[in-house]
């Protein structure tokens, strides 16, 4: 698709890869790691560029330039979704999903926030507003945790006002059922009865164990119970949905529409991440499809690319204020949003776009060298 005259063309894309350490060991049920890379997109046209990013491997930067590039290069600034219909074209054989989903997104996001910045908009006053404020939950917990490590985080999102909280369950593949049970009433005790308190086993469980372990979970007042079994266990999903008390919850590895199509019949509350399913455009796109079903959406992770979105759908959820991504959009960005009493506000101080700008000398602190 061709731009139209005098319509303002996408000129240039810049891609970096920054690899930030961990404050700490970190692990979930089914992985461990140290450190998390961020492939970072800046879409230009003329003086003005736009930011996205995903969170994945570092080969992503180079579908990106490879793929990607000379595909965007000269759409219009204006028609994103064409953009993004231009590339999930181009990488039929490449395979869509995965790595190459996450570059899409990467660039989707940044091309909407560089035409919001075009049109001197925050992003969520270019899609329009139904909420001026959303809800987030604190995510984190990580199996690896102490007991003293777990009370510092939940203690530091409570005085912030927070009242939803999330912790990893399943460690080990679900071989250490006691302690995700001892860890969730520590979190209960902490948090406090009148707080909503969620878990997340990344699909470690059996579905028989992730039955039995819902029912446990019910009487500390478990209201999320995210990925019991995997994702791509529909047939599961939905056996332990109809079983346990909680929502279940799943989505987050969704690459496209179809994916979500499918998943809708078997979760109480969808969840899609804008960084991996094909942008703000496929973002967009699913929670319509959740709210034909019925559902609401959550934002998985990355909450600064997911805010100004969120705001402008009837049915969102929350947005996870996952601590990893978190702690790196607060240390790479200036305009990151307060999530002063549970809250995110996107657009209020009306700056354009996502309203963030890159810190240069942090992103030269942790570019990957290779």
């Amino acid at each position: 698709m061709t731009a139209p005259r005098d319509t303002p063309v996408i000129e240039a894309l810049q891609v970096q890869v920054l690899t930030f350490p961990t404050d700490a060991p970190e692990a979930d049920g089914t992985l461990a790691w140290d450190a998390t890379t961020m492939i970072l997109v800046q879409a230009s046209c003329g003086e003005t560029t736009g930011l996205g990013w995903t969170y994945g491997d570092a080969a992503t930067a180079q579908v990106v330039t490879g793929q990607l590039k000379d595909i965007a290069v000269g759409q219009s600034a204006f028609d994103v979704p064409a953009a993004n219909e231009a590339m999930s074209r181009a990488v039929r054989n490449a395979g869509r999903p995965g790595l190459v989903a996450g570059a899409i997104s990467a660039v989707d996001i940044a091309l909407w926030d560089l035409k919001a910045r075009l049109l001197d908009l925050p992003l969520v006053d270019l899609l329009g507003a139904t909420r001026r404020e959303v809800p987030v939950y604190g995510s984190g917990g990580f199996t690896t945790y102490d007991h003293s490590r777990l009370a510092e985080q939940l203690g530091g999102w409570a005085d912030q006002g927070f009242t939803r909280f999330k912790i990893k369950i399943g460690e080990r593949w679900g071989a250490r059922e006691r302690r995700d049970l001892e860890r969730t009433e520590q979190a209960r005790r902490m948090v406090g009865d009148d707080a909503a308190l969620y878990v997340d086993a990344n699909g470690a469980y059996t579905r028989k164990q992730a039955i039995r372990i819902g029912r446990t979970l019910a009487g500390l007042g478990v209201s999320w119970f995210e990925e019991p079994v995997s994702s791509d266990d529909l047939t599961g999903l939905a056996l332990i949905r109809d079983s346990v008390t909680a929502d279940v919850t799943a989505g987050e590895y969704g690459y496209d529409l179809p994916y979500f199509a499918r998943m809708t019949p078997v979760v109480d509350c969808l969840q899609a991440d804008a960084t991996r399913c094909g942008g703000l455009t496929v973002w967009l796109r699913t929670a319509a499809l959740a709210q034909a079903h019925g559902l609401q959406l959550s934002g998985h992770c990355a909450p600064h690319a997911h805010a100004h979105a969120a705001a402008s759908i009837p049915n969102v959820r929350h947005l996870e204020w996952f601590h990893d991504h978190v702690r790196i959009e607060n240390l790479l960005f200036d305009g990151a949003l307060s999530p002063a009493g549970g809250s995110v506000r996107p657009g209020q101080d009306g700056a354009p776009g996502l309203g963030l700008t890159v810190r240069p000398e942090v992103a030269e602190r942790f570019r990957a060298r290779t």
